[in-house]
């Protein structure tokens, strides 16, 4: 006799394939610039239906490639803007995670507890895109478009990475309870998807939204005063600085008018000001023109500036993005960038890559990553010492690089930024919003500075205090606390995405064991012709071979 189990009627590919599209597409309008945060659990549910109905487990996987192509293709399109080639090798790279998670789902969806295992699949290749290729892309994390939502109360205590499995969670949950509408077992009385799925979904919306009132213990006291200039860039891709020493020109003339506006009793008077990433875009140490600029606007601001700057090293072809420390008497602290842009500030596969795509060369030298955390002990011009944290652009989706630059007591949080090719597409409101969520992880303010925008203050949960619009020019002071701050995320790391990633592991292995086990019974033993009740049933045999 062949087990019976709950029978899912397989669909056409051709009926399921705009499920899996429009699932992709509906979990962009999730992330910023859009935030509409609950479709990002009505995404994940899109894609376990259609891999439920799936025939075959390789047609589940072309429709989680699908998922993957609308997904990525709709939230990366601002890549075009620096090169068609790269904006397409991406998307097809990053979708093919997507098509495992749907491998995954499809595996392990007959095991008791099924939307565990498929959240967990989700968690698995999220980390996947978080360290492979080229240290991870980890850009598009379902957890970075709850930021405005209640599970936004999970991220300081796990994390991120967790809250992408939460939200999966609840869309494999939403999933269930759909498949069993339409089979039609709520109206005959098993509700049992449906008490599930809300107990959990209500307790985990729940416990976010205590989640978002909690703060984490803080330790020092006072203030300080922080100044910040947003230059404005011309923009254009590639080249969105435009022509040498403009953005470093724009970056003075910024400063000078927010220390007149400081004159005027607009503002207080800046403890220090901070400059964007790549506010020098030529070394102020070979070139004299930028480093008169930059000694300048010192002078002009009367206090130390945190400039963006590039450090070249034209004998080895070597650079390093940096954060200066510059005073009266020079440079006195500096940090380098850690995590670096592949294909933009580092080409893998330099030597073999370059003579075949000669667009790369606009990369300039090979940048190096820097090794030390990004703190900076400095002093005041009022005598008084303080340890400024520092992260500059692309480290933001990096959150472990943040967390060590708060252990080694950063007092105050900075973000460089340099988004100017990327002026007028959805690249700077992503990177804004995962800047949010480094903020509430750590229960810390975090002041973002741009060359063209979008700049601002965030606040110790995510929110956004003060902001400027993009493609402007713009200058302010932020009042900032000087405050250190750990909370479990931060001490906990990336357990708690480890412990997804082993879950989902184990599932998967169980899964493909079980879809491999012999039938109890069958048309040998049962003499029967496969059919119970006049109707075929699908055991996990019957999916061994897809």
């Amino acid at each position: 006799m062949i087990v019976s189990r709950p029978v899912k009627e397989p669909l056409p590919t051709w009926l399921l394939l705009p499920g899996a599209i429009g699932g992709g597409l509906l979990a962009t309008l999730a992330f910023a610039p859009f935030g509409w945060w609950p479709l990002a659990f009505v995404a994940v549910a899109a894609l376990a239906v259609v891999v439920g109905r799936a025939r075959r487990l390789g047609t589940a996987i072309a429709l989680g490639y699908a998922f993957g192509l609308a997904f990525m293709g709709t939230s990366l399109l601002w890549q075009t803007s620096i090169l068609l080639l790269s904006y397409t090798g991406l998307t097809l790279a990053t979708a093919a995670v997507y098509a495992g998670i749907a491998g995954v789902i499809r595996v392990t969806r007959r095991l008791p507890g099924a939307p565990v295992w498929g959240a967990a699949g989700w968690g698995f290749g999220e980390w996947v895109l978080s360290v492979f290729p080229f240290d991870g892309f980890a850009w598009m994390r379902l957890g970075y478009s709850q930021v405005d939502g209640p599970l936004a109360g999970f991220y300081p205590f796990v994390g991120a990475a967790f809250v992408s499995f939460l939200v999966a969670l609840i869309g494999h949950l939403l999933a269930w309870v759909a498949e069993s509408v339409v089979a039609g077992r709520l109206r005959a009385g098993r509700r049992r998807p449906l008490g599930v799925t809300a107990v959990v979904v209500v307790v985990l919306l729940g416990v976010g939204w205590l989640g978002t009132r909690w703060d984490a213990p803080r330790s020092g006291a006072g203030t300080v005063e922080v100044g910040w200039v947003q230059g404005g860039a011309p923009g254009g891709g590639v080249y969105g600085l435009g022509p040498a020493r403009t953005i470093t020109t724009n970056q003075a003339t910024q400063t000078a008018g927010l220390m007149n506006a400081v004159a005027a009793g607009q503002f207080p008077a800046p403890d220090f000001v901070v400059w964007p990433e790549n506010s020098t875009d030529m070394d102020p140490r070979a070139d004299a023109t930028t480093r008169w600029l930059v000694e300048q606007a010192v002078a002009d601001a009367g206090v130390p500036i945190l400039v963006g700057s590039i450090y070249e090293d034209p004998e080895r072809e070597e650079r390093q993005t940096v954060a200066l420390w510059w005073d009266a008497d020079g440079v006195e602290a500096s940090y380098a960038k850690r995590n670096l842009v592949p294909f933009g500030e580092w080409i893998p596969f330099r030597s073999l890559l370059l003579p075949l795509v000669p667009e790369l060369r606009y990369v300039g030298n090979q940048s190096v990553p820097g090794t030390e955390p990004g703190v900076l002990p400095v002093s005041l011009p009022d005598g008084r010492s303080v340890d400024v944290g520092v992260a500059i652009c692309y480290e933001v989706i990096f959150p472990q690089t943040l967390y060590e630059a708060a252990r080694a007591g950063a007092e105050v949080f900075i973000v460089q930024s340099s988004n100017a090719m990327y002026q007028g597409t959805t690249q700077i409101d992503q990177q804004f919003a995962a800047t949010r969520v480094r903020a509430a992880e750590m229960r810390s303010d975090v002041l973002v500075v741009t060359t063209s925008g979008v700049s601002g203050r965030i606040g110790t949960h995510g929110e956004v205090l003060t902001v400027v619009p993009e493609s402007v020019g713009a200058f302010g002071v932020e009042t900032m606390p000087l405050a250190r701050a750990q909370t479990p995320a931060m001490v906990l790391g990336r357990l708690p995405e480890a412990l997804v990633v082993l879950t989902a592991a184990v599932a998967l292995a169980l899964g493909l064991v079980a879809t491999k086990a012999p039938r109890r019974g069958g048309l040998a033993r049962s003499g029967g012709t496969g059919h119970h009740g006049g109707r075929m049933e699908r055991t996990p045999a019957h999916d061994a071979g897809e």
